[in-house]
């Protein structure tokens, strides 16, 4: 858990330094730092998706995911989970802006760091043969990262390292388990389905399309579930002589 604590603690530090930036930024400069922050995040995104194995289990992956997680409204709930964290810290003295800009920073911050392949193989190598090489260079991207997104939604952005701490902790300390059950296509698919979430972060951010990339979270579950049973619905339709 040593790299993951390393990787919260590298979030919150980056967080600050964005405060500060945000301070002394000039509105003028503002777009600057969403263009730029957006086309990165866009880059990511679109680097991510494409290591997919098949395009087939990556549509298939959002569309389920998307549906459920629309139906469970998961969005909304993270967007209120980030709502009432602000409130407490702010004893309720806090605007609705504020709030939603911390919520959002909560939501695409945790997104951000915790959709891509570095996290769960980075963990799993971690938590098993106690190699933190990987961790510990993730750490440092988001910690630049968090600068940026900070300086753009705010505090909120460090609340994602609670979330580092969960999701990463996680498969740190059942990484032994998983890793086998994921295998290498799992987490490729997982990692392609995530960077189709930061796509969605990206185009709201260059304010393209305005998407809840909240609510497609259950893809990144759907995905190596998908993954798993590729090769066992490929023989059921060879055998059929489809």
């Amino acid at each position: 858990m040593i790299a993951t604590y390393f990787n919260a603690l590298m979030v919150i530090l980056g967080s600050l330094l964005g405060l500060i930036v945000k301070n002394k930024l000039k509105a003028s400069y503002q777009e600057v730092v969403f263009t730029s922050s957006g086309l990165i995040t866009l880059v990511i995104g679109i680097s991510m998706a494409m290591q997919t194995g098949s395009y087939l289990i990556l549509l298939f992956s959002v569309v389920i995911g998307g549906f459920i997680g629309y139906a469970l409204r998961i969005e909304e709930g993270v967007l209120a989970l980030g709502s009432w964290m602000e409130r407490r810290l702010s004893k309720g003295k806090g605007s609705a802006e504020s709030a939603r800009n911390f919520a959002l920073g909560f939501l695409n911050a945790s997104l951000l760091f915790c959709s891509g392949a570095m996290t769960v193989v980075g963990s799993i190598q971690a938590g098993t043969v106690g190699d933190y090489q990987l961790i510990l260079v993730k750490s440092i991207m988001d910690g630049c990262m968090a600068i940026i997104f900070s300086s753009i939604y705010g505090i909120g952005v460090m609340a994602s390292a609670l979330f580092i701490l969960l999701y990463q902790g996680f498969f740190t300390l059942a990484g032994g388990f998983i890793a086998p059950v994921l295998g290498d296509a799992g987490i490729t698919e997982l990692a392609a389905v995530g960077g189709v979430l930061l796509m969605m972060i990206g185009f709201s951010l260059l304010d393209v399309r305005k998407s809840k990339a909240g609510n497609f979270m259950p893809a990144m579950v759907i995905a190596p579930l998908l993954a798993l049973l590729a090769p066992h619905l490929t023989g059921i339709l060879s055998s059929l002589g489809l």
